[in-house]
C-alpha cells in the first residue's frame, strides 16, 4: 500500500431495487462516498449483489446505474483498482465490466495479502453448510448452456422474468435481523476455512447485517452489511481493519463479540 492509502470493501447495492427512484437515490449516495475516499483509496472491492439484476447481452447491457459506472471507470482510469465480485443477483457477466469499465471480476472466493495481513475475500452466497437448494439452484445459473438460451431472449421478457424472480427471492429471503455465531453459515464456512489455514482478515457481502466478529484467536470476520438500510463499508488502512458507517465515517458500532 502507498504511504497514506486505504482499501475499502462495499457491498449489497442491489441498484435497480425498489422503483427507478429509490435506486437512483442510492445510487448518488454510493457515487458521493466514492467521492471522498477517491484521493486516498489505493483499491476498491465491491462484493457482489451491486445490482439487483445484470445480464450483458454480446451487444446489449442494461441501461441503468450509468452514474455508478461511469465512476468506476473514472476510478479505475485514475490507477485505483477495483475489484468486482459476482454475487448471486449480478453473476452474469461476460466481459463488459473488466474490458469497458476496467474492473477486476472474481467469480468466486479470492485470497489476497494487503500490507502483511492475509485477507479472504468473497460475496458469501452457498458458503458454509446448509442451503443446499440454493447451492443446486447456482449451479444451473452458473451453467454455459443455461446462460446461452438465457441470452436468446429478448431483453424485455429476459429482465421482466429476472425482477419477478428477485422480488420473490426477497420475500422468502432468511431472517436477516441477527446474527447466529454458531449457527451462522459463513461464520461456520470461516471456522473451518482456519482448520488448515490462517487468513487475518475474512471479508464478505449477502447477509445484508453488519457483523465484526472474532472467528478462532487471531481472525476476524467481518460481514459488511448494505446500502439499502445501514451504508456501512469496511476500511483497511494497513493496520487495522474497521467496519464503519457512511456519511459519518464513525465505528459502524455493529460488533457481535
Amino acid at each position: 500500500m502507498g504511504s497514506g492509502k486505504h482499501t475499502y470493501f462495499l457491498s449489497d447495492f442491489h441498484l435497480g431495487i425498489p422503483n427507478r427512484m429509490g435506486s437512483l437515490e442510492r445510487e448518488r449516495r454510493i457515487i458521493a462516498f466514492l467521492n471522498e475516499i477517491a484521493p486516498q483509496a489505493e483499491a476498491i472491492y465491491l462484493m457482489g449483489d451491486v445490482f439487483d439484476f445484470w445480464f450483458e447481452y454480446k451487444h446489449v447491457v442494461p441501461k441503468y446505474h450509468v452514474r455508478l459506472l461511469g465512476k468506476l471507470a473514472e476510478l479505475t482510469d485514475a490507477g485505483i483498482a477495483v475489484h468486482f465480485f459476482m454475487g448471486n443477483h449480478d453473476m452474469w457477466t461476460f466481459g463488459y465490466l473488466s474490458e469497458e469499465i476496467g474492473l477486476q471480476v472474481h467469480s468466486d472466493t479470492y485470497v489476497t495479502e494487503i500490507n502483511g495481513k492475509r485477507f479472504f475475500l468473497g460475496h458469501g452466497d452457498g458458503k458454509g453448510p446448509g442451503d443446499k437448494g440454493f447451492k443446486r439452484l447456482k449451479k444451473v445459473f452458473r451453467h454455459p448452456l443455461n446462460q446461452w438460451l438465457f441470452g436468446r431472449l429478448h431483453p424485455n421478457l429476459a429482465f421482466g422474468m429476472a425482477q419477478h424472480f428477485s422480488y420473490k427471492s426477497r420475500a422468502a429471503g432468511d431472517d436477516e435481523s441477527q446474527f447466529l455465531k454458531e449457527n451462522e453459515w459463513l461464520y461456520q464456512y470461516c471456522k473451518r476455512k482456519l482448520a488448515s489455514t490462517h487468513y487475518d482478515y475474512f471479508v464478505f457481502g449477502h447477509r445484508h447485517l453488519p457483523i465484526c466478529t472474532a472467528v478462532g484467536t487471531n481472525s476476524l470476520y467481518i460481514n459488511l452489511g448494505d446500502w439499502i438500510v445501514y451504508n456501512t463499508y469496511a476500511v483497511f488502512d494497513g493496520e487495522n481493519l474497521d467496519l464503519r458507517t457512511y456519511p459519518t465515517h464513525e465505528p459502524a458500532g455493529f460488533g457481535r463479540g
